[in-house]
């Protein structure tokens, strides 16, 4: 095994001059947002543009973003395991590796937008209260480490007896791959409870908020997943076959109309019903009292989300590929901003006194967010980069070497 992470850490740090470029950006994209960081522990979270009255901000709405890249990794795990399609097989462990990568990120930021991360201790089971079943803090806590678990574990299992020699025990790994599946719907499911479950903020009290959670996630984590897997077409010598892709783009195509048609839904019962509710998706859309910081992001969300849509529902569009591209962009940008600033600021505006305070994220914040996707890209890279190695053969365990006896009379 140790020969192993060797051979994969030689094999990571080797690459051509445009590799070591990328690289190196990452890490000083990464570097600054860590000075950064350093920053905002010594002044504490006022250098951001988050107060008392809006708490959560730039970091959580990356968060709950984050939280659904990681959940449509089953959208490759599904069609590769329990349907056994060979060319989904082929990228199942890239859709696993970026799993990986989107947790750590979600973890990350929820760990930038704490004060006292030094504290964390506190959440530790039996050295500190842990308040699970009780706390659904707790259970967000569970439901994301098990899941990293999860796709930590089943592809190195995978690429570890690739790596021998020797074909994986299916029988092993596929009931840890089918409570993977289930726990990719769970993971954004309890995301979306624990906003409900802020009984001061009406704006998240909605049922419908965990089924856009998921519907949006199967909308921008295959848009990621099709534009990754053309770079790493253009770039590497790995075969990633166009089905894959048109099947990514079918899915994403029903999954964004299901989410605009829940958003048109919400909007509708918001606006016709204009109670408590309605404050915070008022000032949304259209301001209020002067202020309307978020009224722009949230016109332009829906307009790239429409256009979004409107060019994967028309088919010949969809099979373009600068048009799949373009499709994929506008709806990742789109559900970024639709599911972060969209969604997390307006809960904490107005306030439960009805007063506004607006938010918008300062440099540092800024910085900080750039360095923790720096740091889920370098990720991404160097696994991605190891895994495809190990699949192509180029790298696997020495063949054992034995000693030849001569024979002096021979």
């Amino acid at each position: 095994m140790i020969r192993f992470f060797i051979a994969g850490a030689r094999e990571a740090l080797r690459g051509d001059t445009a590799y070591r470029v990328w690289i190196i950006g990452l890490l000083v994209v990464a570097g600054y947002g860590v000075v950064q960081y350093v920053n905002q522990l010594v002044h504490g979270l006022v250098v951001t543009g988050m107060s008392d009255q809006v708490s959560w901000g730039f970091y959580i709405a990356n968060f709950a973003f984050l939280v659904g890249i990681a959940a449509a990794a089953v959208l490759l795990v599904i069609p590769a395991y329990a349907f056994h399609r060979d060319d989904v097989k082929q990228v199942v462990l890239l859709g696993e590796g970026m799993a990986v990568a989107a947790v750590t990120m979600a973890i990350l930021f929820v760990v930038v937008d704490l004060g006292r991360p030094d504290r964390l201790w506190h959440m530790i089971p039996i050295i500190g209260r842990f308040n699970f079943p009780t706390s659904l803090l707790a259970w967000d806590v569970v439901v994301l480490s098990i899941y990293l678990v999860l796709n930590l574990c089943i592809p190195f299992y995978i690429l570890f007896s690739r790596y021998r020699g020797s074909q994986p025990n299916r029988s092993l790994y596929f009931p840890f791959v089918v409570l993977a599946m289930f726990w990719a719907i769970s993971i954004h499911t309890v995301t979306a409870f624990l906003f409900s479950a802020n009984s001061g903020r009406p704006f998240w009290h909605t049922s419908l908020l965990a089924p856009r959670f998921i519907a949006s996630a199967f909308a921008s984590g295959p848009a990621l997943i099709i534009i990754t897997l053309q770079v790493l077409r253009k770039v590497t010598d790995y075969p990633i076959k166009q089905s894959v892709i048109d099947m990514l783009a079918v899915i994403m195509m029903i999954s964004m109309q299901i989410s605009v048609f829940f958003v048109i839904a919400e909007l509708f019962t918001d606006f016709y019903n204009e109670g408590t509710h309605a404050a915070s998706i008022h000032y949304l859309f259209f301001g209020m009292q002067g202020f309307d910081s978020l009224t722009l992001w949230i016109w332009s969300a829906l307009v790239m989300n429409v256009l979004a849509m409107i060019i994967l529902t028309v088919n010949p569009w969809r099979k373009n590929m600068r048009l799949l591209n373009i499709a994929a962009v506008l709806a990742f940008i789109g559900i970024w901003i639709e599911k972060g600033m969209g969604l997390v600021v307006p809960g904490y505006i107005p306030t439960p006194l009805g007063e506004i305070f607006e938010y918008f994220p300062t440099h540092t914040e800024f910085a900080i967010a750039l360095a923790i996707w720096a740091i889920g890209l370098l990720m991404f890279t160097l696994m991605a980069k190891v895994a495809i190695a190990i699949e192509t053969g180029r790298i696997k365990k020495p063949a054992p070497s034995h000693d030849l006896a001569v024979n002096p009379a021979g």
